[in-house]
Parts: C-alpha cells; sequence; structure tokens
C-alpha cells in the first residue's frame, strides 16, 4: 500500500479523545499560506471591530439585515485559487461521516453531501476564535503554523468560501437541457437579544443561495420546531418534518441546510415491468427500473471486484455509480472510500458501449452533525460557548446543526415505458444490470469535488 492511502486510512481509523488536540490525516493538511492568512494581531482585531446586527424575529415579515452577501459571485468555469487543496480535506472528512454513518445506519440507504458538511464546519469556524478556531482549522485539513494556543493563524475564510462556491456554482445553475435540478436553502437561528456580526453573516450569504436569518425563542422546543419548520417551508420549496425534534432549551443559535438534487439521465426510458433487486443473496424485490444505452466511460477493478461508470449529467456535473462484480460485497467496496486517494475512482475509464439498467430512486437523509461528532468524541469542536467571539460578543450554545438532503434518480428520455431489457446485446456491448446494492457518488466535474455519496441498498426506501 502507497504511503498516501495509508495515511488516508488512519484518518478514518482514529478518533481524539479530546479536543485539545485534534487528530487529522497530514495527507490532508493544506497550506495556510496558499488562503492567505491573517495574523494574530489582524484576528485580534477583527474580534474587537466587528460590526453586528440583531436579527428580525421569526414571525416577522421584514429581513434580518445583512442577509445578502457584497461578495463577488464566482463565474460559470472560473476556477478559483485555493480549490485544489480542498479537493482532499472535503473527500477525507467525507469518508470520515460516510464510515460512522455506516455504524449507525447498517444494511440502510445513506446519502450524505461531505461538501455541504464541510461547508457547515466551515461556516463556525469563521466564527471562531482561540483554542476552538485552531482545532476546527486543523480538524477541516489546514494545519496552523503556530504552537501559541492563544494565536491561530487563520485561513482566509473568504478565500476558502469563494473556493467552495467554484465547486458548487454551476451545479446551482445549470443550463436549460441539464438533466439535474439542485437547491439549497440555509437558515440560521437564534435566541431574541443575540447580536451576530455582520462580516460573519456575509460569508455565510453567499449570492449563489437562498440564506435566511432569524431570532426564535428556544425556552419553548416544541413550539421552536413548529415555528422553524413553517419558516423553512415558507421561505423555500423544501420540507423540514421531523429534523428539529428535540431541542435543547438552552439552545440560543442553531444552523440547518436544506438541500435537493434532482438527476433525469438523459435518454434513460422507464421499464414497463419491475425487474427484481437482490437485498442480499437470498431476498429479492421487485422495483422500478429504467435503461439507457449510450457511450459511457467504464472499468472494471480487481481487488475488490469492482464495475464503475461515469455518466454525464449536466456541463458541471457527473454521476459515478459503483457496483460491486464477482464474489465482491458492496461493503469490501464501501473500505476502499477510506482507502483511496480522492481521484483513484476516476482513473483508468475509458469509453466503451454500454446498456446501462438502474433503479429509480428517491429518499431523503437527515444528519444532526452535532450527534455525529459526539459519536467521533469531538463535539467539544462546537461545544465551547466563548469559543466564537467572531460570531457574536454573546457565549453561544450551538444546538443542532442540520444537513438535509434529497435525492432523486429518475429517467429523463421518453414518456413511454419500455419493454424489458433483452438478454443478448450486440457484440461489443457491455450489459450492466445494477440489481443489487451499489454506491452512487455526484462529482463536479470543474473541480472533481465530491457534492455527494450515496449508499442504495433498497431503492423502495424512502
Amino acid at each position: 500500500m502507497n504511503p498516501g492511502v495509508s495515511l488516508l486510512c488512519i484518518l478514518v481509523c482514529i478518533t481524539a479523545a479530546s479536543c485539545d488536540r485534534v487528530y487529522v490525516h497530514p495527507f490532508a493538511l493544506a497550506n495556510v499560506n496558499n488562503m492567505h492568512t491573517n495574523s494574530c494581531k489582524e484576528v485580534e482585531k477583527r474580534e474587537h471591530q466587528a460590526k453586528t446586527f440583531l436579527p428580525s424575529p421569526i414571525e416577522s415579515h421584514i429581513p434580518s439585515a445583512p442577509e445578502e452577501s457584497p461578495g463577488n459571485k464566482s463565474e460559470d468555469g472560473e476556477k478559483l485559487v485555493g480549490v485544489d487543496s480542498l479537493v482532499d480535506p472535503i473527500y477525507i472528512l467525507g469518508a470520515r461521516f460516510y464510515q460512522l454513518l455506516r455504524e449507525i445506519h447498517e444494511g440502510d440507504n445513506i446519502f450524505l453531501s461531505p461538501v455541504f458538511i464541510y461547508e457547515s464546519l466551515l461556516s463556525f469556524y469563521l466564527g471562531a476564535s482561540g483554542v476552538t478556531a485552531t482545532n476546527l482549522q486543523t480538524f477541516l485539513g489546514y494545519d496552523s503554523p503556530t504552537i501559541d494556543p492563544n494565536c491561530t493563524y487563520k485561513i482566509d475564510g473568504h478565500k476558502v468560501f469563494a473556493a467552495l462556491r467554484s465547486i458548487i456554482h454551476c451545479p446551482l445553475h445549470p443550463g436549460e437541457d441539464d438533466g439535474l435540478l439542485f437547491s439549497k436553502f440555509s437558515s440560521l437561528f437564534t435566541s431574541p437579544g443575540i447580536y451576530l456580526s455582520e462580516s460573519f453573516v456575509h460569508e455565510l450569504a453567499t449570492p449563489d443561495s437562498s440564506f435566511q436569518i432569524r431570532a426564535v425563542n428556544f425556552t419553548n422546543p416544541t413550539k421552536a420546531a413548529e415555528q422553524i419548520s413553517a419558516f423553512v417551508e415558507r421561505k423555500s420549496t423544501h420540507k423540514s418534518q421531523n429534523s428539529l425534534g428535540d431541542i435543547d432549551p438552552e439552545t440560543n443559535l442553531l444552523l440547518a441546510t436544506y438541500l435537493q438534487v434532482k438527476v433525469a439521465l438523459k435518454q434513460a426510458s422507464l421499464l414497463r415491468e419491475p425487474q427484481e433487486f437482490w437485498l442480499d443473496s437470498g431476498t429479492k424485490i421487485s422495483v422500478p427500473m429504467m435503461t439507457v444505452t449510450g457511450t459511457f466511460e467504464y472499468k472494471c477493478d480487481g481487488n475488490p471486484g469492482l464495475a464503475v461508470v461515469k455518466i454525464p449529467v449536466s456541463k458541471c456535473v457527473f454521476l459515478l455509480l459503483l457496483l460491486p462484480t464477482n464474489s465482491s460485497t458492496l461493503a469490501s467496496v464501501e473500505d476502499q472510500y477510506s482507502m483511496r486517494p480522492s481521484k483513484e475512482w476516476l482513473e483508468k475509464l475509458s469509453p466503451s458501449e454500454i446498456n446501462l439498467t438502474l433503479p429509480t430512486v428517491s429518499f431523503k437523509s437527515i444528519y444532526n452533525l452535532q450527534e455525529l461528532l459526539m459519536k467521533q468524541n469531538m463535539s467539544c469542536l462546537l461545544e465551547k460557548k466563548d469559543g466564537f467571539r467572531m460570531l457574536s460578543d454573546t457565549n453561544v450554545k450551538i444546538g443542532k446543526v442540520i444537513n438535509q438532503q434529497l435525492f432523486e434518480l429518475s429517467p429523463g428520455g421518453a414518456d413511454q415505458p419500455e419493454e424489458s431489457p433483452k438478454q443478448n446485446e450486440p457484440k461489443g456491448r457491455i450489459k450492466i444490470t445494477l440489481n443489487r446494492p451499489f454506491l452512487v457518488i455526484v462529482y463536479s466535474r470543474n473541480a472533481e469535488g465530491m457534492l455527494y455519496i450515496g449508499r442504495v441498498t433498497n431503492p423502495l426506501k424512502k
């Protein structure tokens, strides 16, 4: 095993006993100088001079100021400085959370977004100071060149967010002929009377997505959850049911991000009859499936046995479908996620004529990042009340950090259903049928950043 892969393995296996020392893989650590670091004095000066504002009540129809960012939007196709240094940290953070979700949701569907998990944690890093900022900076894959625990050479948050926007900008603005619908809605909720830093909010309120800030009374958790859910559904197309239960009444800040990605495969057609899908070697169900024939990039690895198909979705997004072959299991393929460098899935693909049959998929996943950090003994990354002086001049207790994703995969071809695919394909054409558990990855074509990774074990589960 090469040294880079070995280091990547260690990252997923190691968790810290406390946040006094945060262990993150050296393979992932980027040079902070690439992100225009600020000196300790500059950071301290910003803490004391930050302008603040009071969010509007959740019942108010008047927007909180400032909800719109004055920052510049990255142009379509523009690759900003720093994007390359983000690809591996995002991938590795995703691997860390994915392996945890494998343990929690054994045998179930999984769908998460490494990019937006990274963005949520980066958001709090922008408001952090002192040891909290140091720990978050290291956890996000940027090493701090100082050994003074009271001083953090912070990465330039504006530049990092600009690089993240470069990865997700195109999916948010697909062309008219693209088979992609992608939307994002974020909300930051505070207790009444909590002042927030204007500069902190400006970083979160990117021009590419909808962002709202409101004040809500958390001392009545049930009413607060109802108000937040109603607010999200009023302000966006997203539904937030069942995502906000059990709010800690001592919370005075909560972040919720709602995402949906709907992929319609071009030229794919729904099969007239449901097809067999094997949940395991002894259990099968009938599920709706679609079929598409075309020239796609493809490879078949030997260890573990794995078929990989790359399918273009839009001018800036593609799918990677990974299906265990021969005697390989999905678990053996998933293990490779924590062992392979980020671009190895994409290596040695070659164009092939393929007839592909796969299930239609539609399911929702909801994660509270606070709970996932707690299960990794990392809850203290966000629990130090006086560690967020760049966010507010009040000690904040961060409650839930919700990431909710809706994923749909459907045919985008003919309206008329097709007959079941023929068993014998023309000579030279490869027939691939995803009729057992498989992985689906959504990549940004501009930066080859991993937007989503999902495990489909039962296409009928929502």
